[in-house]
């Protein structure tokens, strides 16, 4: 009792959870689930409900657009279930009918007793079930779409070339987060279509039993919503609590409510969000319920009534609830099969509920307090700023905007286009409006204006030719009737039928008895495009009210109704026009990127969305390929060639010639590799790809060669030793090609392993010629013939590395080893794979070695460029920051500036011996056991740095930021904020590969996570050694003894910060 009056104090005081934060987590968690469903497991099944057969075929092919977005997992089951024959029978027997429909997918059938066993496949699935049926009388403009497509356009800044995002698109996100609740025990999250909640959905649900989401709210908004009455004892947290379920109020006044008890310690009462989980054992009843639950909506349809999720199935769960519910209709069914298991309540504190009820709303979503989430221009074509008028708060979402339009503030404009002459006011919506540049004849001079507050939609009927133009005030309510409240365009229907002189009979029939409501009136006139809009100009109040010819005009016409057109809709017709009206401007964009740009945009994406034309997006795609010469000699000097040629390897692939975009990406490597190169060393590019001088072993042995006397031989011997480097945070922006095009942060540190410094190299000279080889895996190698040392280098070559070395340090092309030879030991002592730079920090050890026997320039910063083309020539790529970390001691902040050459900044960090102590004590370093190669990580980033990822190069950026926070936070000795960025960096290294971990990593950081205030893989990840940052040293030698004594195969190493003495 006392927790629960704690938290709910608490979450008063608090301000509400980071709106930004919460959503861009889910979606990160969405993206990795998708992307890898085997560590991040997804929903088996996504199951929408919908009004009509028609509005369900509608949704299907919205679902397979999620799929094709990477909103959806390949292998997850989606269905649209529409109510049977299109008549209403209430959200629970819907919900009921949905589950039997998915049950029918599956083949799962019940048996005359009714048996749990025919459902058991069933009840292991886990579904997400979303409620997206009905009319949204209230935001009718989203009809035609289904509210729960409507665009809702946050964070589509971070991909500015991907489609816009919808309401449908954030909540999967949410909802992904809810999944792991469910573990490996099968389930259903029950959701609404016209509600965002966003909060941290991992949630806690209790085995076998209901769970429904709760939030605190104020007295007043609980009397119109449903109410949530909660046991006294539960297990709270700081951010949750979680509770039996008492009982369910509807609408309650405060006297019920005070009644009930259900007024918690700081006055509020618990909302009913409408998101309700099911798990177990009750997830079993549920789903052997509806497997046969046909009879049961026959009655109700023959009885004319509905069954309410909300009121009659959930108080199944409530035993407090079943006298009444047995009243009900089918309530006895519902009592005796869900009847035996409970409902809790999960109260989250800070849960945000953006609700999408009305037309307002919406717009107060996009321009309120969450509006620097919003992004304004997306997928658009706009005009000059002197040739138009758009006010910069006004949301314009992929739609054509032509010269002398106007759109006043805060306005919503999607998937239209918007002609000169066409004047659009303030918080105004318009939504699928095509206004044709021909208007039968009309002049130039024709100017529409859509006033202030008004909401502007198509609609395709079946058997129309013509769309219907459909308007109306932002605010009017189209269930208020004519003799009350109920308004149009903003106007009280009295006043409008007096300025216009129409009838109550022209609107409304008397049959029926049907209230007089603009969701009944037949307004909306059936005629030429012109023609409807002059009537939406005189039904508006903008012409001459008394106009006796557009009044006859009106009478005279085919008209319906709001109520007519939902049941008349052309989903088919709406959804093909508007994937081509996208393409178009899609199409559009990537023209011009390509013919005037820099190749900025993601065209692979845009291809993608270029290609939903089927009879024309090929063809499309080849024009663009066909542009592909001239641009890349109109901008030769300027464009990399690597940025080229993977723009044509995306084109082709667009244009299904798979065969040449893989011939063709070998150019893209190479590039890679030549940019790098000519940006590391003016003019090493050439000095490489010179022709060495053939000179074998005996000639070397010659008084004289090429001019070169002969000296007498001296031996000589160096030794170099470097520690292994662990990176805190900045990878990937080191690596080229973004290190040769942005500038890169990296925050790493130089450590010892057990004791001593594990990367080395012996190198001497001998009388004898040619260079002999030997490593630490017993692998030996004479190269008597320099010239043979060339690139490419198979990648199983053991020796490459050293090849390699020899060539970066000049040794092969400048007849260094004229009258000498070499002899080149190496050795490291870490596991293969470790992601500790092993690979790179023994290619600086070498070249290092090479440099101070030839007497070259063996300084760090020269070594490590050197190091970065090495890489390349081996293949293997990678940026600068491992030889970085292992040249230079102890903890830097590394900075790197693109140009010719590329500069290096190293800027060591003068650690306290306090903060030394700190970290070594708290800071461990751990062996997986889980072999990773970075170069099979590194290829995909590239390649998607290469396409212009739009959400790849988010992330490095906020890596690069992180780098430099990190810096800020170890100056100031905050040992904990550098666990949250840690955090923050491994998150964003599964956004950018999510095979950067595996089951068992995740296994490990479980493991350590309640002893951790942070913790990563290092280096590309994918296995190698992970940092576990632990909360204070106590949690450190904790966490230590139960990893060495637990059943993970790990090994938890002695380290040391190497202070270079």
């Amino acid at each position: 009792m006392e927790s629960r009056r704690r938290g709910s104090r608490l979450s008063r005081s608090r301000q509400r959870a980071d709106l930004t934060a919460i959503l861009r987590k889910s979606w990160y968690h969405l993206r990795l689930s998708v992307r890898h469903p085997s560590r991040v497991p997804t929903w088996d099944a996504i199951v929408l409900t919908a009004a009509s057969p028609e509005q369900a075929q509608l949704y299907e092919s919205q679902l397979k657009r999620a799929k094709r977005m990477g909103r959806i997992a390949p292998s997850t089951v989606t269905l649209a279930v529409p109510d049977p024959d299109g008549h209403r029978i209430g959200s629970g027997a819907a919900t009921l009918n949905a589950i039997r429909a998915l049950a029918e997918h599956y083949q799962v059938g019940s048996t005359q007793n009714g048996s749990l066993a025919t459902v058991g496949s069933l009840a292991k699935k886990h579904i997400l079930l979303l409620h997206a049926g009905g009319d949204s009388k209230r935001v009718p403009w989203a009809n035609p779409m289904g509210k729960v497509f409507l665009p809702l356009p946050y964070l589509a800044a971070d991909d500015p070339d991907g489609p816009v995002p919808l309401l449908f698109d954030h909540i999967l996100a949410i909802a992904s987060c809810a999944r792991q609740a469910f573990k490996n025990e099968g389930g259903m999250l029950t959701m609404t279509g016209d509600v965002l909640p966003c909060f941290d959905a991992t949630l806690l649900i209790p085995e076998d039993a209901s769970c429904i989401i709760t939030v605190p709210i104020t007295l007043d908004v609980a009397s119109n919503h449903g109410v949530i009455v909660a046991s006294k004892d539960g297990f709270s947290s700081e951010n949750y609590t979680v509770s039996l379920v008492d009982n369910l109020l509807q609408k309650p006044t405060v006297e019920q409510l005070v009644k009930n008890e259900a007024i918690l310690d700081d006055g509020r009462t618990l909302l009913d969000t409408g998101i309700i989980a099911v798990r177990g054992k009750a997830w079993e009843e549920l789903a052997s319920l509806a497997s046969s639950c046909q009879p049961l909506i026959a009655e109700l349809l023959k009885s004319g009534k509905e069954m309410s999720l909300y009121e009659d199935l959930v108080a199944a769960w409530v035993p407090a609830k079943h006298d009444w519910l047995e009243a009900r209709p089918l309530g006895k069914e519902l009592v005796r099969s869900l009847g035996k298991q409970k409902m809790f309540s999960y109260c989250a504190y800070d849960l945000l509920f953006l609700h999408f009820g009305t037309s307002s709303e919406v717009l107060d979503h996009l321009s309120g307090a969450s509006s620097e989430l919003v992004g304004r221009r997306h997928l658009c074509s706009i005009p000059a700023t002197t040739s138009s008028d758009i006010a910069a708060s006004a949301v314009i979402l992929s739609s054509k905007i032509e010269p002398g339009a106007s759109i006043g503030e805060d306005s919503l404009i999607y998937d239209s286009s918007i002609s000169g002459g066409l004047q659009i006011g303030s918080l105004s919506v318009v939504v699928g409006v095509h206004v044709p540049r021909d208007l039968g004849g009309v002049t130039d001079s024709f100017r529409f204006m859509l006033p202030d507050r008004h909401c502007l939609w198509e609609v395709p009927l079946v058997g129309c030719t013509e769309r219907v133009i459909v308007y109306c005030g932002l605010h009017d309510n189209p269930k208020n009737v004519l003799s009350k409240d109920g308004t149009f365009c903003g106007k009280p229907w009295k006043k409008v039928l007096h300025d216009l002189d129409i009838e109550e009979n022209d609107l409304w029939t008397s049959a029926g008895g049907q209230e007089k409501c603009l969701w009944n009136a037949k307004i909306f006139p059936i005629l030429s495009y012109f023609e409807m809009l002059s009537l939406a100009s005189w039904l508006m109040g903008l012409s001459d009210p008394k106009s006796k010819s557009l009044l006859s005009l009106w009478r005279s016409s085919r008209r319906v109704s709001l109520e007519e057109l939902h049941r008349s809709i052309d989903f088919s017709e709406m959804y093909m026009s508007s994937s081509d009206h996208q393409a178009d401007l899609v199409a559009g964009i990537a023209k011009a990127c390509i013919n005037y740009g820099m190749l900025g945009r993601n065209l692979s994406q845009l291809c993608q969305e270029i290609l939903q034309k089927e009879s024309s997006g090929v063809e499309i795609c080849k024009d663009f390929l066909d542009l592909c010469p001239k641009l890349q000699e109109q901008n030769t000097k300027i464009l990399p060639k690597s940025r080229a040629y993977q723009v044509e390897v995306d084109l082709l692939r667009a244009c299904k010639d798979e065969s040449s975009a893989c011939q063709l990406e070998h150019k893209v490597w190479a590039a890679v590799a030549d940019e790098t190169a000519s940006a590391v060393r003016y003019g090493f590019r050439e000095h490489l790809l010179g022709l060495p001088s053939s000179i074998p072993a005996s000639e070397c042995q010659n008084d004289q060669v090429d001019g070169h006397v002969s000296r007498p031989f001296h031996s000589r011997t160096v030794k170099v030793e470097l520690p292994v480097r662990v990176d805190f945070v900045g990878g990937w922006s080191d690596t080229p090609p973004w290190s040769l095009e942005r500038a890169g942060y990296v925050l790493n540190m130089a450590i010892g392993l057990e004791g001593c410094l594990p990367i080395g190299t012996v190198i001497e000279t001998t009388e004898k010629g040619g260079v002999l080889i030997n490593d630490d895996a017993g692998h030996q190698l004479y190269i008597e013939d320099l010239a043979s040392i060339a690139p490419p280098f198979d990648g199983n070559d053991p020796f490459r590395l050293v090849k390699s070395a020899l060539l970066v340090t000049g040794i092969v092309h400048e007849k260094s080893l004229v009258s000498t030879g070499l002899q080149i030991k190496t050795w490291a002592n870490v596991p293969r794979g470790s992601g500790l730079g092993t690979s790179s920090i023994l290619a600086a050890a070498v070249v290092k070695g090479l440099l101070q026997i030839t007497d070259g320039d063996e300084s760090n910063e020269n070594v490590a460029r050197l190091v970065l083309v090495l890489e390349q020539l081996m293949g293997t790529g990678g940026g600068w920051q491992d030889q970085i970390g292992g040249l230079y001691p102890g903890i830097k902040f590394t900075t790197s500036f693109p140009g010719i050459p590329l500069r290096l900044q190293v800027i060591p960090l003068l650690a306290s011996p306090q903060l030394v102590s700190e970290l070594q004590e708290r800071l461990l370093v751990v062996f997986t056991g889980q072999v990773r190669l970075a170069h099979q990580v590194l290829q995909k980033v590239v390649r998607r740095y290469l396409q212009r990822d739009n959400l790849l190069v988010s992330s490095i950026k906020r890596l690069a930021e992180l780098a430099k926070i990190g810096r800020e936070a170890l100056m100031n000795f905050d040992v904990d904020e550098l666990g949250g960025i840690m955090m923050e960096a491994w998150r964003l290294h599964q956004e950018l590969d999510p095979y950067c971990s595996n089951e068992f990593v995740d296994s490990l950081f479980t493991f350590a996570d309640p002893y951790c205030c942070g913790y990563k893989l290092v280096g590309a990840g994918g296995g190698g050694f992970a940092l576990l940052l632990s909360k204070d040293a106590e949690s450190g030698k904790e966490l230590k003894h139960k990893l060495q004594n637990s059943d993970l195969d790990v090994k938890v190493y002695d380290w040391h910060i190497y202070l270079g003495n």
